[in-house]
């Protein structure tokens, strides 16, 4: 299975940056509003899925894909609604793009969406093309450039035994807590910096210059 692109209902900064992450063999799932994300990047979508609420027909009408709808009075979010159709496909990796900015909110539960153990073995990730947010339970590499911020914030407790390569101000064996405000705003050095841990679980934040 290809890489799967869920396009959610946020905010895209620089479409043209967004453009770049996107491949050419890529799966498209929208999230009902963000059908209007691939269609701006002119990406014909393989599904559209949620309430329906935030997309027009004629969105819909232009994107002429399947269409999964599910009752407003629903208890999860269309964007958990297309990552749990995503994770059926049995694919190695997702995409969440548009998924950052806009209600702090829905930010906050599309980047808790991401803690769900089912994802322990894919590279899951929020990208808008100015930035990326995912997890590290175990290992994880941040591809940049030079000058790249990157944030390291603990998520449910206190994260032990962190190691970084890379980085301005290296952690070497070292806790991070989630009362502190340590790991925020490293830089890259080179363009990739290596990040491990031994316990807990690591958000990662990487801006992009």
């Amino acid at each position: 299975m290809p890489r799967i692109i869920i396009f959610a209902n946020g905010e895209l900064p620089d479409i043209e940056r967004a453009r770049a992450i996107i491949s050419v063999d890529d799966h498209i799932i929208c999230a009902d509003g963000g059908t209007r994300h691939a269609l701006a990047l002119g990406l014909k979508p393989n599904l559209i899925i949620g309430d329906l609420d935030s997309v027009t027909d004629a969105e819909l009408q232009k994107a002429n894909a399947k269409i999964v709808k599910y009752p407003r009075n629903k208890n999860e979010t269309d964007l958990e609604l297309a990552l749990n159709h995503a994770l059926i496909k049995k694919t190695s990796s997702i995409l969440i793009v548009g998924a950052l900015g806009g209600r702090l909110d829905q930010t906050l539960g599309n980047i808790s969406l991401l803690s769900d153990s089912r994802l322990a073995t894919l590279d899951c990730r929020l990208d808008d093309g100015a930035e990326e947010v995912f997890f590290c339970r175990d290992q994880s590499k941040v591809e940049g450039r030079p000058g790249d911020i990157v944030s390291l914030i603990p998520w449910n407790g206190v994260v032990k035994g962190i190691r970084t390569n890379g980085l301005r101000w290296p952690l070497n064996n070292e806790s991070l807590y989630p009362d502190k405000t340590r790991g925020i705003s490293n830089e890259m050095l080179d363009a990739a910096a290596e990040v491990s841990i031994e316990t807990g679980l690591l958000l990662i934040n990487h801006h992009r210059l």
